[in-house]
């Protein structure tokens, strides 16, 4: 079996940085943080900031009679999602787009949905549901809505792996192009995050930060949670080249591992592996990478867990590559967090310029490489990796290299 080269040909981005693709990535170049005091209206939450789509209306995305059948992350993922396949020039492509497949990421889910029904149904004592609760709050929503609102009818699924949802998604969606099953995929992340019972429950992880996200700096004190999605339109080479598609990168080859350990502690030995399968399975020498689009949450041991996976993997080349966490910027997004990193590494690999890690001061002393500060950095990029380690231990790593 023919074993085809997977390419990126279509983006997709909505975030606190902005609507699309464009505001978020001249944000990150910019190195603009979207963190922000929360202003929620909600009583009892000791987290005060947050990364939220700025004045998000959902009537300027769609139509009042679709808006009951969309929970908040999965019209998010509808927007990002439209806007991957008008920029792949698919819009139009309906035979492709039906044989296309559609694989969603999401850590949290519809949550909107059922919180808003908890709230009529133990607080206002209602004694009956939204009729559509079940189609609007399923786990499967997201991934539902994107294919009815993009037209695919290849396989439609969703994906769920806390943190690390969106790399799943991806590499799911490169293996099966690999395997024959599609051409054509579309897949990313979405997670809407900020409501109150989340909130409570990531006040009590006691893991957020009331300052600003600083990863791998010596004054970091945690992370600060973001909302958004994205999305990739994934092809085959040869599909992509017959209809003379624009491509970002290639989709090289991933790694995953699982710490089978502490559900919320990082295991350097998961990481480690996770890391050295994606750059195997990519035919990557260490040597190859210019880049890492670090999973950098800013909390202290991720953090320091990270860098320290990354000195065994590269040896004494590991002071020679470029590392940045995007999520001073969009925030920690959950499971979109590591499609909207993905999408940042695709558009580096492209523009041939590095993001920054906002809001940097000084290095911790257990975090020794080069973070690329504040400011982006120009450099042509061969290849580049980026790491997702999520709760549960669930790791996944995904490997890019320059196309030509």
């Amino acid at each position: 079996m023919s074993n085809p080269r997977v390419l990126i040909t279509g983006l997709g981005a909505i975030s606190g940085l902005g609507y699309d693709l464009s505001a978020y990535w001249q944000g990150l170049i910019a190195g603009h943080s979207a963190i922000k005091p929360l202003d929620l209206q909600m009583d009892d939450i000791k987290m005060s900031l947050g990364v939220t789509v700025p004045d998000f209306d959902p009537n300027d995305y769609f139509d009042a009679s679709e808006i009951p059948l969309l929970d908040r992350y999965s019209q998010l993922a509808v927007i990002a999602a439209r806007e991957a396949v008008k920029d792949a020039g698919l819009t139009n492509c309906v035979d492709t787009l039906t044989d296309a497949a559609t694989i969603i990421g999401s850590g949290c889910g519809a949550k909107h949905t059922d919180e808003a029904t908890y709230d009529q149904l133990y607080k206002q004592n209602r004694t009956r549901a939204h009729p559509l609760t079940i189609p609007k709050g399923m786990p499967s929503a997201a991934a539902s809505m994107v294919s009815y609102h993009i037209g695919t009818k290849g396989p439609a699924f969703g994906l769920t792996s806390a943190c690390a949802s969106g790399s799943h998604a991806i590499i799911q969606g490169m293996a099966m192009i690999k395997s024959g099953i599609n051409d054509v995929a579309l897949v990313g992340a979405t997670d809407a995050p900020f409501t109150y019972g989340l909130l409570k429950s990531w006040d009590a992880l006691r893991v957020a930060s009331n300052d600003t996200c600083r990863p791998f700096c010596y004054d970091r004190s945690g992370l600060v949670l973001g909302e958004g999605a994205a999305m990739l339109v994934l092809e085959s080479e040869e599909h992509a080249n017959n209809r003379g598609a624009k491509v970002y990168a290639e989709l090289a080859g991933g790694g995953m591992t699982s710490d089978a350990g502490h559900i919320t502690r990082p295991c350097i030995v998961g990481i480690t592996k996770a890391i050295k399968n994606a750059l195997h399975h990519s035919d990557l020498a260490p040597h190859d990478i210019d880049y890492i689009n670090a999973h950098g949450t800013g909390t202290i041991i991720n953090d320091a867990t990270e860098t320290e996976a990354i000195n065994r993997v590269f040896g004494d080349y590991a002071n020679k590559v470029a590392i940045s966490s995007t999520k001073a910027m969009h925030g920690h997004a959950l499971g979109a967090s590591s499609a909207l990193e993905l999408v940042a590494t695709a558009l580096a690999i492209y523009h041939g310029t590095i993001p920054p890690t906002a809001n940097f001061t000084v290095a911790d002393e257990m975090c020794d490489l080069d973070y690329v500060p504040n400011k982006a950095r120009q450099k042509q990029l061969r290849a580049a990796i980026s790491n997702s380690f999520a709760f549960g231990g669930l790791n996944a790593v995904v490997a890019l290299k320059k196309y030509s």
